[in-house]
């Protein structure tokens, strides 16, 4: 169970794939495993479908962390994924997120803040190949809003790009990941409000070890690391939830 402390003798480097929305969490989960076991984890951040699609054309990856559950089972049946490794690590949720000094509060006007006259450009991630950017549309939809708000939308390549879009002002608000809004970078820079689950698709996020993985013994001791009681911990500091157990 414990794998992750055994592999502390043979320092390693391993290199991870993984969904936006994991970008502060993951960080501080590598560093803490680097610095429990001596090996190195290299973070490549970027939409899982972006990432999905690397991989299918051979990126080097060893570790594969999707914002989505359809990505990883897709590689495990084109056998590019060993499928006895894939697991559900994290359940991510769906904010409405709008900067400080915006005038707007999320918390009070929930989805009828993107009505508001003076929101002109929401942001979302592209849901060709974002997760959380189906997630947003499915909200839309879910609120009667999807059309009529259909020409104030603007899409980020990724999630950590569309709540960039927010933070700087280039939309006056954005559906993000509570992740992100955990993060160091907007923890103090607005508000949110997180939207019912019954909203949007459940998220859950998987994970697994690449077939033509080289180092497949550290990354297996990092997908236990990240599914360990610790891992979990940070994981839920970060805005997480936890898997549901089936």
């Amino acid at each position: 169970m414990l794998s992750w402390l055994a592999s502390a003798a043979h320092a390693d480097e391993i290199a991870v794939a993984a969904a936006a929305d994991l970008s502060y969490a993951l960080q501080d989960l590598a560093g803490r495993f680097q610095q429990k076991t001596g090996n190195k984890v290299a973070l490549s951040f970027g939409a899982s479908g972006n990432l999905y699609s690397q991989i299918q054309n051979g990126a080097p990856y060893d570790l594969f962390f999707s914002a989505d559950s359809d990505y990883p089972k897709k590689l495990a049946v084109a056998g590019l994924l060993d499928s006895t490794s894939l697991r559900t690590y994290a359940v991510g949720h769906l904010i409405l997120w709008a900067p400080n000094g915006s005038g707007l509060d999320p918390k009070r006007l929930k989805m009828d803040l993107l009505l508001e006259p003076k929101v002109t450009k929401i942001a979302i991630a592209n849901p060709e190949h974002a997760p959380y950017g189906r997630a947003a549309i499915a909200a839309l939809q879910h609120y009667g809003l999807k059309e009529r708000l259909a020409n104030k939308l603007v899409m980020g390549e990724n999630i950590s790009q569309t709540a960039q879009f927010v933070q700087s002002g280039n939309a006056q608000a954005g559906l993000i990941a509570l992740s992100l809004a955990a993060s160091p970078a907007l923890k103090n820079a607005g508000t949110y409000w997180e939207l019912p689950t019954e909203s949007y698709p459940e998220i859950g996020q998987a994970a697994g070890i690449l077939s033509s993985s080289k180092h497949k013994q550290t990354a297996q001791a990092f997908l236990d690391f990240i599914n360990s009681p610790q891992g979990a911990a940070v994981l839920r500091q970060y805005g997480f939830g936890a898997p549901s157990q089936k």
